[in-house]
């Protein structure tokens, strides 16, 4: 292909950002995952754990995973749900909390550095074209149960 698809541009420009998230998580001792997850979880209240995955956009085996981790490294901690007596609220430990701050910080450096190199409104534009994605994705316009158009 002469033109770089919009898909190929998300998904290399994500990789290249997971990558760099990854690299960095080493310095810390842990990963993108566990780091995403950490500024998942609501620092005061906890977290449903029936609510993390969708929130996070992952599948309950691979979050199942990574909450099993980071319970093995003391980011967390399960307790019983006193509004819901079956469930489960994750929160974060002190250690998790502290370590749920080296994931922030990083995010947010990222966020500036970006911010120093392109421009409000490329910005602007950029999270209106990621806006549109979702939302043609979430009403199911893309691809349809009439695909006689491809």
């Amino acid at each position: 292909m002469k033109e770089i698809t919009i898909d190929y541009a998300l998904r290399a420009t994500w990789q290249a950002v997971a990558r760099m998230y990854n690299e960095e998580a080493k310095h810390f001792e842990t990963t993108m995952a566990i780091g995403f997850t950490l500024l998942s979880i609501d620092p005061k209240t906890g977290t449903p754990s029936t609510s993390l995955g969708p929130k996070m956009g992952m599948e309950a085996t691979s979050l199942s995973r990574i909450l099993k981790s980071m319970e093995a490294k003391g980011l967390i901690e399960r307790k019983p749900n006193p509004s819901d007596g079956r469930g489960v609220l994750i929160h974060l430990t002190d250690f998790g909390l502290e370590k749920r701050k080296d994931s922030k910080d990083v995010v947010l450096k990222f966020n500036d550095v970006v911010k120093e190199h392109v421009s409000e409104e490329s910005l602007k534009g950029f999270f209106e074209v990621t806006n549109v994605i979702n939302k043609l994705i979430a009403d199911k316009k893309i691809y349809t149960k009439d695909t006689s158009n491809h």
